[in-house]
């Protein structure tokens, strides 16, 4: 089983696409994977087969909220949630359970589960020193998705850190445009940004700086359900189209459905991310999993990504030299065609190092 209160059909936020690859990855192969949500029901999104949707019950909280109103509702709620955890074990014969984050995967929770459960907890971001004590304390393992994230809690006294990074959500029906196609995205297609509204993702750096960019900038901006404060998401998103409005060949859109993500990424000529941090990047894999070249700057896990590429250097700037270098080596990179073609092989058969079956196994490896 799956914990994460936020997790819904199609959120715009990695860890719940990375929850929902992962179970599909562990449902292709012959196990009975349970997602546990407190999120309201939600239209019908894209299909899970062989996953079980079961509901939490959380009261006096709505989505989207930040940190605080969340901590005080499960910190309250505490037995009734630990109960809930309980009988869903029972009703499905879970043997695992995966907290999916200290917070907002319930890894804090301080009731006990039962004896023969085993229990992991998995940081896609440091967790607050508030929620960390207890979650930790009672993982049986402790899970991250990368390298980065294993250094930076290796001091916290966790001894049983295993990387399983993020898988790709599978979509058969959408394959890397023909080299004809490719060709033509590469001479006049857009340059495209795909992120949940959050301060550290970079968007509005970028839009600042994006006056004089010689081709069509396009990003795709949503709402996650969390957010650093009350609020916040929507100031953001103001001041984004504040500074797009002031640029014509920028062009912002909304949320994206998870089966709208690999064809829009697929039709950019480039895809930057300008995060100053990921844990990961999984907007980034994304992107390479239909071969479109990612121009991003040298932080978290995405030289971990990129490097293995052997385009590296093309491929990512230093953050200090800001958004003006991203749009550089996005520009240089789609002036080289041959360049370009190699990029885009390379990136592909990076991508597909991910398969969700493939990350499955190295799950039931790690909380074995």
């Amino acid at each position: 089983m799956l914990v994460l209160v936020s997790w819904t059909p199609d959120a715009p936020a990695g860890i719940e696409r990375a929850t929902a690859a992962l179970a599909l990855g562990l449902a292709r192969n012959g196990h009975r994977p349970v997602i546990a949500t407190a999120a309201p029901p939600q239209p019908e999104g894209p299909g899970l087969p062989g996953v079980t949707i079961a509901r939490l019950r959380l009261d006096d909280v709505q989505f989207p909220c930040d940190d605080d109103v969340l901590r005080r509702a499960v910190t309250y709620q505490d037995t009734r949630l630990t109960r809930q955890i309980r009988d869903l074990i029972t009703e499905h014969r879970i043997d695992t359970v995966l907290f999916t984050d200290a917070l907002w995967g319930l890894g804090r929770l301080r009731g006990d589960i039962p004896g023969h459960v085993r229990r992991a907890l998995a940081a896609h971001v440091k967790p607050h020193t508030l929620d960390a004590g207890p979650a930790l304390a009672r993982a049986t393992r402790v899970l991250v998705p990368s390298a980065v994230m294993r250094d930076e809690l290796a001091g916290w006294g966790p001894c049983n850190l295993r990387v399983v990074p993020n898988a790709l959500m599978p979509d058969p029906t959408v394959t890397p445009p023909a080299p004809k196609l490719r060709e033509q995205l590469r001479r006049s297609g857009p340059v495209r940004v795909l992120a949940r509204l959050g301060p550290e993702k970079g968007v509005l750096d970028l839009l600042e700086a994006a006056s004089g960019w010689d081709r069509p900038l396009e990003v795709a901006l949503a709402e996650a359900g969390f957010e650093d404060s009350t609020g916040s998401q929507s100031a953001l998103l103001h001041a984004c189209r504040k500074a797009a409005a002031r640029t014509p060949n920028v062009r912002l859109r909304g949320t994206l459905a998870w089966d709208e993500v690999l064809p829009w990424l697929a039709g950019a000529a480039v895809v930057i991310v300008p995060s100053h941090k990921e844990t990961f990047g999984l907007v980034a894999l994304e992107a390479m999993s239909v071969d479109t070249p990612v121009v991003a700057y040298r932080v978290g896990n995405l030289p971990a990504l990129i490097v293995p590429t052997g385009h590296g250097d093309h491929l990512l700037v230093d953050h200090d030299e800001g958004p003006t270098a991203l749009h550089k080596a996005a520009r240089t990179l789609l002036e080289d065609d041959i360049l370009y073609a190699a990029t885009t092989q390379t990136v592909y058969r990076r991508a597909a190092q991910f398969e969700p079956r493939r990350i499955a196994d190295f799950f039931m490896e790690a909380v074995s």
